[in-house]
């Protein structure tokens, strides 16, 4: 073979290469099927649910489950303050403040990205889930049925509390595992002070008496999809943004140079 034959196949090897580049294709492929699977079988475990909601204003489990797991009968100690604070974040005008105070704090450090999934996520879900519970207008426990530490005047189905924290407190998180620097003090602790509220907020809610069980599981049904939205949109404007920037950053080296 002649020096001609041999640099002729060094100039014909990295035709391989795509073969290597589908790899990560196909993978991203089958989670975007995994993803997408799970969206429609939580909205449609929702949508069931919603019916059934709306045909009963409370099923038999319910019932069962609330008077298991009530303030006044369940009192281990430290449970009830512990679960009556999880509450706090959700009452009243509290969640629009923090959502104003998140957002002028992400200004603050040049987080536009961030600024605009927050407001997408809270305020989305927001009206979303009042809208939902307009139509489906299922009423709240009752005190002849199981002991109520507040009363509320608002549609039960589904839970306002979880889906604010769902959709504000998970958005918190997963920003925070984004940006943190990975094995911090900080980011540890982000996480766990943003994780926790969404873990223990369905639980308050049907512990208090504000809830049934199913009004929780519904909320944390939907909100969950429209969280994944909102962090898609996020993860989107993010990318845009940074490939906006390192064009600007080559255009004016190229300028000074």
């Amino acid at each position: 073979m002649n020096q001609a034959d041999e640099h002729d196949r060094e100039i014909s090897a990295p035709v391989e290469a795509p073969s290597i580049v589908t790899v990560p294709r196909q993978r991203a492929v089958r989670r975007l099927w995994r993803a997408e699977t799970i969206y429609v079988v939580a909205l449609g475990a929702f949508a069931v649910l919603a019916i059934f909601a709306y045909l009963d204003p409370y099923f038999s489990w319910d019932l069962r489950a609330s008077k298991a797991f009530n303030w006044s009968t369940f009192t281990p100690p430290g449970l009830f303050p512990l679960l009556r604070f999880m509450s706090v974040f959700g009452n009243g005008w509290t969640p629009y403040a923090l959502t104003a105070l998140m957002a002028v704090v992400f200004l603050a450090f040049r987080r536009r990205s961030e600024t605009a999934g927050l407001l997408l996520s809270v305020t989305g879900s927001a009206l979303i889930n009042s809208t939902l519970k307009l139509l489906i207008s299922r009423p709240r426990p009752s005190r002849d049925l199981i002991p109520i530490y507040r009363d509320t005047v608002t549609q039960s189905f589904p839970s306002g509390h979880v889906t604010f924290y769902v959709c504000f407190f998970g958005f918190l998180f997963f920003v925070a595992y984004a940006l943190l620097r990975h094995g911090s003090l900080l980011r540890r602790l982000a996480l766990t002070l943003t994780g926790l509220p969404v873990l223990l907020v369905g639980l308050s809610r049907v512990y208090l008496g504000a809830h049934w069980p199913s009004d929780t599981l519904g909320a944390y049904l939907w909100s969950g999809v429209w969280l994944a939205f909102s962090l898609e949109m996020y993860r989107r404007w993010k990318e845009r943004r940074t490939l906006h920037g390192e064009e600007l950053q080559a255009a004016g080296g190229e300028a000074r140079q």
